[in-house]
């Protein structure tokens, strides 16, 4: 009797446990179709759909790939989630998992390359160990589209059948939600890599205490792009940003500018690296207080080798009629502008802002917005530090962080203009 009652207790807790994941599985789903049925254009509902995808499978990266039609067919990544930039990645149809799900349109799953190194085939996925993935086609009732990649699971466990079998109903509801007249939007083209990072890291001891402040970043910055770095505080952006503009080293890893690597620079390398070829502009200005406006420039001007002209730069930035005027005769948004200013004289090759509009009420934010906006139409390199999402619709990349990794990259196919943005 107490076998059968333990028998009847455990087939119970069977059906139960099948319940439960039942009733996961169809409240994922219908919070995917939700977040896309409720889009407002294509890019939403793709974004959206994948983030959902996402926070509700639990895997580490997921990528939409598609089909580049208009130029040489090879497929390119349209939207992805993870700790990588995929952005120059590409493949052809048939090559690797990617290429040939989307030829022969049959989902490939393959859980565990922990045994089967030899078996890889996403070398793309640099300085990011895959143990699992599963590529799924992404086709709409009116073509097939590209496909659907998503590798490991972010708490380290191997992904499951019943995770490939969510992903790719979702991607299924992904693709029915494109409407015939609606077409993927042209790809970007980026410039060439001005900087590189593979790998970095950066702890800071404070006794027996380490904290990891970034953990692991690989990211490429192009020449004349706009780059936003995004995220919470403490999710390590200001950090990364520190290392790229050369004020601090990184724990581990690699950081190259224009194919030399300064990650391990001395301290005179890295002030003549900074002098040389970055502009900064701080949220808190840092202007000369007993300097005019355009002697704050021309001090600037007289450390680097080929400066542009002071009355000139002020000119662009709006300032022409302030030059003799001292930081405390400005506003805040003047001050700001004046920095711009200091940070284009030097005639850098990249442009470093760490919230450069956070002290500033939004009427002259956008003014501040509005000059940065040309200054990157300029063809100077923009990378900027912000936790206000609405600025990164100006932006030709959006790199989300979280937790001192890239979390999300987001293409902005057609990049927003200053005074369209509302907060």
């Amino acid at each position: 009797m107490v076998r059968a009652a333990f028998q009847g207790w455990k087939l119970k807790r069977e059906r139960s446990y099948v319940d439960s994941s039942l009733f996961a599985y169809l409240k994922t789903i219908g919070e995917v179709q939700s977040v896309i049925a409720n889009a407002t254009t294509l890019d939403e509902a793709l974004q959206g759909g994948l983030r959902a995808i996402v926070e509700h499978s639990g895997v580490e990266c997921a990528v939409i790939w598609y089909a580049d039609k208009k130029n040489d067919g090879m497929l390119r990544p349209y939207y992805w989630i993870g700790p990588i930039d995929l952005t120059r990645c590409s493949h052809a149809p048939g090559e690797g998992a990617v290429g040939r799900v989307f030829q022969t349109q049959v989902a490939e799953r393959w859980f565990d390359f922990r045994e089967k190194r030899d078996l890889q085939t996403v070398s793309d996925f640099e300085g990011m160990q895959v143990d699992s993935m599963v590529c799924v086609p992404f086709s709409s009732k009116f073509e097939d589209l590209g496909s659907i990649q998503f590798v490991n699971r972010s708490d380290g466990a191997l992904i499951t059948d019943e995770d490939a079998d969510v992903m790719e109903i979702m991607a299924m509801m992904a693709a029915i939600s494109i409407e015939e007249n609606e077409a993927l939007a042209e790809p970007w083209e980026p410039g060439e890599v001005v900087m590189s990072l593979r790998n970095i890291t950066r702890e800071f001891q404070n006794g027996d205490v380490v904290t990891k402040v970034l953990k692991g970043v690989n990211l490429d910055v192009y020449e004349g792009e706009f780059l936003a770095l995004l995220g919470e505080s403490g999710c390590g952006k200001s950090t990364l940003l520190n290392i790229i503009g050369g004020m601090d080293h990184p724990t581990s890893g690699s950081f190259f500018y224009q194919g030399q690597d300064y990650s391990q620079a001395t301290q005179n390398e890295l002030t003549e690296f900074r002098r040389t070829n970055i502009g900064f502009i701080f949220q808190s200005y840092n202007l000369m207080p007993n300097l005019t406006a355009l002697q704050n420039l021309k001090l600037i001007g007289e450390l680097v080798d080929n400066p542009r002209d002071a009355e000139e730069v002020l000119e662009i930035v709006g300032l022409s009629d302030r030059k003799r005027n001292y930081p405390s005769q400005m506003s805040g948004g003047q001050q700001q502008r004046v920095s711009i200013a200091r940070a284009l004289v030097k005639n850098p090759k990249v442009i470093l802002a760490d919230e450069p509009t956070a002290a500033l009420d939004y009427a002259t934010s956008i003014e501040v917005l509005q000059v940065m906006e040309e200054v990157v139409k300029s063809g100077s390199t923009l990378v900027m530090v912000t936790h206000n999402e609405e600025i990164t619709r100006m932006a030709d990349r959006v790199v989300r962080m979280r937790g001192g990794r890239m979390h999300e990259v987001t293409v902005n196919r057609h990049p927003a203009h200053a005074t369209d943005l509302v907060w």
